[in-house]
């Protein structure tokens, strides 16, 4: 069955929906007519005439008849009103804070996937953690790890806590970097900088030397190399460790992480996948 299923995505003209709907195009991984999309107005997603085949509904419960893989790209608060019956198919969701458990009890699917994509899933630089009921079969985490590497990379985590953290950390997307980068804008335009001029050193600072990292690379030789130096770097370093900016950040991480595992519109949370899920 999992050799080429049919997928569909609930939301899928929103953002992330649309952005892994096109991947799984690019890539090949879904031919268009095995692609069902729904939205609220049934209108199609996608200007590129090459997919004008895949098919667009405003009708959820349709979307699960025709498929045996259903993704759910919605809010949280969105899902409390979303009624589906989605008994012996595959079910992703893609929603922050929804524990498997009440996304199994909602859909009346026991083979259930949570997984935390992020805004880079649009340029196919998405780190997506993903977890799974005791149901799912090994055929189908080898089906869902091939999907979601078709818009970037994945690993697979086993407590309901991990993922949340990792919500925090990396289903942010860009925001971290972006806040940074306004920061550093800021600073130089303050300093008497034009704008223009500002902008572009910003993107070059979280941009593009970011991209060092890794690539030979790793985080603590890159900064013992630069700290050694004793120059312009070493004392911007300094200066920020001093001013609190490990804290700041670990703040914030924490914050986030609160936040993931309390915004569940059901008000439930588990930290395992052990219990009623094991029946």
């Amino acid at each position: 069955m999992f050799e080429a299923p049919t997928i569909g995505i609930i939301g899928g003209s929103g953002w992330l929906g649309r952005s892994i709907a096109l991947a799984m195009l690019d890539k090949a991984f879904v031919q268009p007519d095995a692609l069902v999309l729904s939205n609220r107005s049934a209108s199609h997603p996608f200007a590129d005439s090459r997919w004008s085949q895949v098919p667009v509904t405003h009708d959820n419960q349709a979307l699960v008849r025709r498929c045996e893989v259903v993704i759910l790209s919605v809010r949280p608060e969105q899902f409390a009103d979303l009624q589906i019956c989605a008994e012996n198919r595959l079910v992703i969701s893609l929603m922050a804070g929804v524990p498997l458990e009440d996304v199994a009890r909602r859909t009346g699917s026991r083979q259930v996937i949570r997984a935390m994509p992020n805004a880079a899933a649009e340029i196919g630089k998405s780190y997506t953690p993903w977890l799974v009921t005791p149901q799912v079969t090994d055929q189908q985490k080898t089906f869902a790890l091939r999907l979601f590497e078709t818009f970037g990379s994945a690993d697979q985590v086993f407590s309901e806590s991990h993922l949340n953290y990792l919500t925090a950390l990396v289903g942010t997307g860009p925001a971290y970097p972006a806040l940074l980068a306004r920061t550093l804008f800021e600073h130089a335009v303050n300093s008497g900088l034009p704008p223009d001029v500002a902008r572009r050193a910003a993107h070059a600072v979280v941009v593009d030397a970011s991209q060092l990292i890794g690539n030979g690379h790793s985080v603590d030789e890159l900064l013992q190399a630069l700290i050694s130096y004793r120059g312009v770097t070493a004392a911007g370093l300094e200066a920020m460790i001093a001013g609190g900016f490990d804290t700041t950040i670990k703040a914030g991480l924490e914050a986030a992480t609160s936040a993931a595992s309390s915004m569940n519109p059901f008000a439930r949370s588990a930290d395992t996948i052990e219990g009623p899920m094991t029946r």
